[in-house]
């Protein structure tokens, strides 16, 4: 996704006061309200500046803000650290829309990528609203075999904090969190009393961790069901052989049918996410060609251009052009 450059849409310098900053947005607000602009992309334009008044016209979401973007590479495109689990820990629901918020709920991948968003295991539904005023949210990042098999783990969180002289700073905070087999996606893990201290008697607020997963190196995730690229030989693939499939808990062995070609998709049923329903995992079939690197090779290579010399690789492209 974009990383977005707020100061940029707001027309001002990062080091711009809270009060440049919102001078600048009701001048660019009004500039391009759909109800009185002109200009053909002023929606758009607009949504934009809502977003960016809300992060930075926020002390804390804008100190978070700034910590995402001194790790940010020089790139338009926008990636989370290598081994960043931890998430960034507000007050409020996490639900996209905050107290006063001009946003009105509706933002860009990146603004959910940090800051959450209100769908709970990916069917959308809202959360139930806080029972007090203390509840925080983060949002956090786990491993897919977490969800498979469960456990603890220890998640460091950074909370905006403000000093004595009205300073917004960000604080690490580590927390022992067991994640539930099963958990899916977007779901929320509430950490009871973690939220802000009690005041008057109150009990502390909760603790939402909005759940995502890191991406994986070989598995992908759709909806419930996994998915794996699997490389076979052209003679397994041709004649059929027993194979072994990694799954995100453990290798499963697989019978691999006779002329299988690639692109094939092979279910496993029930080795998708677990829960209700489980999912199913799909191994899906890519043909890897052994290399032709010496003599012996390139002559079997020779040798099979001969067995199938009336074999038409592009038969299916013949008569494309008039």
């Amino acid at each position: 996704m974009d990383y977005k450059d707020y100061y940029a849409t707001l027309a001002v310098k990062k080091t711009a006061t809270a009060d440049e900053i919102k001078r600048s947005y009701r001048k660019l607000a009004r500039k391009y309200h759909p109800d009185v602009s002109k200009e053909p992309d002023a929606e758009s334009r607009f949504k934009d500046l809502a977003e960016a008044y809300e992060v930075l016209g926020d002390a804390a979401k804008r100190a978070v803000y700034d910590d995402v973007g001194s790790r940010q590479q020089n790139s338009q495109e926008y990636r989370q650290p290598p081994g960043w689990e931890g998430g960034y820990e507000f007050d409020g629901r996490g639900d996209g829309g905050f107290p006063g918020s001009p946003g009105g709920g509706n933002h860009s991948d990146f603004f959910d990528a940090i800051f959450g968003r209100a769908t709970s295991g990916g069917r959308g539904q809202r959360r139930p609203e806080p029972t007090v005023s203390g509840d925080h949210h983060a949002k956090v990042r786990i491993d897919l075999v977490d969800a498979y098999r469960g456990g603890h783990r220890n998640i460091t969180l950074r909370v905006p904090q403000t000093d004595a002289s009205g300073q917004t700073m960000l604080q690490d905070r580590t927390l022992d969190v067991n994640i539930p087999k099963g958990i899916r996606a977007g779901q929320h893990l509430r950490l009871a009393g973690q939220g802000s201290p009690a005041h008057g008697g109150e009990p502390a607020g909760d603790l939402y961790l909005e759940i995502e997963f890191a991406a994986h190196p070989h598995f992908r995730l759709e909806g419930i069901d996994v998915y794996v690229d699997l490389p076979v030989a052209p003679w397994e693939a041709a004649l059929g052989a027993g194979i072994v499939v990694p799954t995100p808990d453990g290798d499963v062995q697989m019978k691999l049918p006779a002329g299988s070609a690639s692109g094939r998709k092979l279910r496993l049923k029930g080795k998708g996410l677990p829960g209700t329903p489980t999912g199913d995992l799909y191994a899906v079939l890519a043909i890897a060609l052994p290399p032709a690197d010496n003599e012996a090779s390139q002559e079997a290579y020779r040798e099979m251009a001969k067995t199938f010399a009336d074999f038409k690789p592009r038969h299916s492209l013949e008569g494309m052009n008039p």
